[in-house]
């Protein structure tokens, strides 16, 4: 009976983690390039009451293992990198990735940061506007340079490819390549990245170095869209059923727990 207190404690604990995530989800319905969350569990360790032990020959003994288990843990809360859904803003600055890729994004200690958030706004400086997130964060190019627009080049003229590469109208009506291409990474395993806050995440050990699209180092190349912006690919409808049945595991579990007590009292009272 003890046993079972434990094993319906471990149950409640891994369930409290699992609602952590789908509210979490929940509240970032409306997060741009937001990628939904899953909990992924595993069983605890058995214990061995006694192993199978069966005799070919005279064919006695146990053909089957007597184990009881200790319950649940969390192992791993992975995220659904799927494409979002495209939401039209007709606002220059705000780009959608269709495909795998990544906006590369540098940070004011000179670290870079990987996102798919891209609302992105203009930040004057010294001879022109800089291409930044809304923390103030440039957005880099393909040569590694942020990505500055001159004064003299009317914004509103302004088109991308679907390579990321920016154009110009001149003076004679016909479009000039700006001289910026946008810097589209994609990762060997996106899992391992680390989530950093502002819709970014960091590159790790785990998740490979960045490979440059621009480089051909990828199969498949993204395709970039100006005046949209990507929408988170959380469903509604699947969390709320996910967090209806993680209130019910949690109630059962907590049962768990009250009829064990119930059964350790009723234990301690045969002696009277």
């Amino acid at each position: 009976m003890m046993r079972a207190l434990w094993t319906s404690a471990s149950g409640m604990n891994a369930q409290l983690t699992h609602i952590d995530v789908i509210t979490n989800n929940l509240a970032n319905v409306n997060t741009h390039g937001f990628k939904r969350e899953r909990v992924n569990f595993k069983s605890l360790l058995y214990e061995n009451i006694q192993r199978a032990n069966l005799d070919p020959v005279n064919m006695t003994g146990r053909s089957v293992n007597l184990q009881v288990g200790h319950g649940v843990r969390v192992g791993s809360v992975t995220r659904n990198f799927s494409q979002g859904m495209l939401q039209r803003t007709d606002r220059f600055t705000d780009f959608g990735i269709e495909g795998n890729g990544f906006f590369e994004i540098r940070r004011e200690d000179g670290s870079y940061l990987y996102t798919r958030d891209g609302s992105f706004s203009l930040m004057p400086v010294e001879g022109g506007l800089v291409l930044a997130t809304s923390d103030g964060f440039p957005v880099m190019s393909t040569d590694g340079d942020i990505i500055t627009i001159p004064l003299d080049v009317n914004i509103h003229e302004m088109t991308i490819t679907d390579a990321g590469t920016f154009m110009f109208m001149d003076e004679d009506g016909l479009p000039q390549e700006l001289g910026y291409t946008l810097r589209i990474v994609q990762f060997p395993n996106v899992q391992g990245l680390l989530a950093a806050g502002g819709n970014a995440f960091r590159e790790t050990v785990a998740s490979g170095a960045p490979l440059l699209e621009y480089e051909g180092e990828v199969n498949n190349f993204s395709r970039i869209l100006s005046g949209v912006l990507e929408m988170s690919n959380v469903q509604i409808a699947e969390e709320m059923i996910g967090l209806i049945t993680t209130q019910r595991a949690f109630d059962v579990n907590s049962r768990g727990i009250t009829t064990s007590d119930e059964m350790l009292q009723t234990a301690s009272q045969l002696r009277r």
